[in-house]
């Protein structure tokens, strides 16, 4: 019986374990395995499933989504540093303030050059048409605009800049 049911389940679960590998993180043969594993322990305990092809798509998904979870929370040894890198709490607040130095700085900037920088900013990824379109400029004009833009901001926080100790 078992080697009756691997045997018409094995293309089926090679097709499936193929389709779900690539967005689940892994590898078919390990979503292979795994649902292999779950038929075993299955067949131990309830013995064969009414409908086995059904069961094992849905396993090839539980294991895909299982796999899925785990790559997103794990992360390899060797890429972890030896000692705590992350920010603390104290790099966060100097991260934010310099955050909001540069949006005061940009919001003090002359013409149109607010609206210039907030747009090359903005996380829509706007292209040159489309910030162009928005300002009102031709798209041809945008560069030189925003690099004069960039220079005012740049004299701005020079004096912010300078003020910071240099890290080496």
């Amino acid at each position: 019986m078992t080697h009756d049911l691997v045997a018409a389940l094995h293309p089926l679960l090679t097709a499936e374990a193929s389709a779900e590998a690539h967005a689940a993180g892994s590898e078919p043969g390990d979503l292979e395995q795994a649902v292999w594993l779950r038929l075993l322990e299955r067949l131990q305990t309830h013995g064969p499933p009414p409908d086995p092809h059904g069961w094992l798509r849905r396993a090839v998904r539980a294991e895909a989504r299982r796999s899925r979870r785990t790559t997103r929370l794990e992360r390899p040894y060797d890429a972890e540093p030896a000692d705590d890198q992350r920010p603390g709490p104290e790099q966060h607040v100097l991260t934010a303030a310099r955050y909001r130095a540069l949006r005061d700085a940009i919001r003090r900037l002359p013409g149109r050059c607010p609206r210039l920088i907030e747009a090359l900013l903005s996380p829509r990824d706007l292209t040159y048409r489309e910030i162009a379109g928005e300002l009102g400029i031709s798209q041809g004009s945008l560069g030189p605009e925003r690099s004069r833009c960039l220079g005012c901001l740049r004299r701005l926080l020079n004096p912010e800049v300078a003020s910071r100790p240099v890290r080496g």
